[in-house]
């Protein structure tokens, strides 16, 4: 069984002010780490433009329009503090979405084992009706509740080791016991969510924060006494990775210590858990990773094991 790599050009068009670290060189870094002789297996696809109503499968459909309707000619609008919109934004946020319906149509109809998202801007930070933290549609989300939707899968695992909380995916199911989101991220910091204490309306948010400077040892621990053994207990039928790769310790918005060898390891174990109860089927979408020599070998790690199962 192979894996699907998704890509297109116009996440390189969601163009930032000059210095804004959700850049388009993070796309580069990451195309051309996939570029390595190991990778030449890899099925590489064109992620299409997601619809309307993929987006409003957990956004409303007015909260998408308004969206589009504030993009700029030339430009930038801005959103919040650190989320922009500039003319090309629109395209590539709804590549983002489109790539990650087309991999789980790829992977629930059993065409591959699994695949992966390079676009950018990432999702996780966008909650129901607000865009914030980078992000403005969440992908990671819309690919778990596609997988329901179309695919009839009855419980859906999302796992987010972005170092950053991804207070999006929790506001959409908070109160959805059909999907279960589970985390590690760095607290205190940005957005200022997920406290352990936060665990959803039905018990299916697990949120596991590291404290600053924890490196592989912690987020080990994490997965094992926690993480894994909550996934088996669910049994998904499908896994979805929100995999960013700002807890790398060479990234300039946190403080974590991760190597690439502690992605590696993650993607295995969670590789493990598909394999028993999902048929192996994982989708991993690009989340954050903001130093471009640290995102370029995290995303190489997480991809040779997904290519390795």
């Amino acid at each position: 069984m192979t894996t699907l790599l998704f890509t297109h050009p116009a996440s390189l068009a969601h163009a930032m002010p000059p210095g804004h670290p959700e850049c388009a060189d993070r796309i580069k870094a990451v195309d051309q780490a996939l570029e390595a002789e190991r990778f030449v297996a890899l099925i590489r696809l064109e992620a299409p433009l997601g619809t309307l109503q993929q987006v409003a499968l957990c956004h409303p459909e007015s909260y998408a329009r308004a969206l589009i309707a504030s993009a700029p000619a030339t430009g930038f609008v801005q959103v919040d503090a650190d989320t922009l919109i500039s003319p090309g934004t629109i395209e590539a946020a709804l590549r983002g979405v489109g790539g990650a319906v087309a991999a789980v149509d790829e992977v629930m109809a059993g065409k591959a084992r699994n695949a992966f998202v390079a676009m950018r801007p990432p999702g996780h930070h966008a909650e129901r009706e607000r865009a914030m933290g980078f992000c403005f549609f969440n992908h990671a989300a819309i690919a778990a509740r596609h997988a329901q939707k179309a695919h009839g899968a009855a419980r859906v695992a999302i796992v987010d080791w972005d170092v950053h909380h991804g207070n999006g995916t929790q506001d959409i199911f908070w109160d959805d016991a059909s999907v279960l989101y589970a985390s590690t991220h760095e607290m205190p910091l940005y957005p200022g969510t997920g406290a352990a204490s936060e665990r959803g309306t039905q018990g299916t948010i697990v949120n596991v924060p590291l404290q600053s400077g924890a490196g592989s040892d912690a987020f080990r621990d994490a997965f094992e006494t926690t993480i894994l053994p909550r996934l088996d207990a669910f049994r998904p039928d499908l896994v979805v990775i929100s995999a960013g790769f700002d807890a790398h310790w060479r990234d300039p918005l946190a403080s974590l210590n991760l190597r690439e060898a502690d992605f590696a390891w993650a993607t295995q174990k969670l590789m493990e858990v598909a394999d028993r109860h999902a048929s192996g089927r994982i989708v991993s979408v690009l989340e954050g990773g903001y130093d471009l020599d640290a995102l370029a070998k995290s995303t190489a790690a997480h991809v040779a094991a997904l290519m390795e199962g």
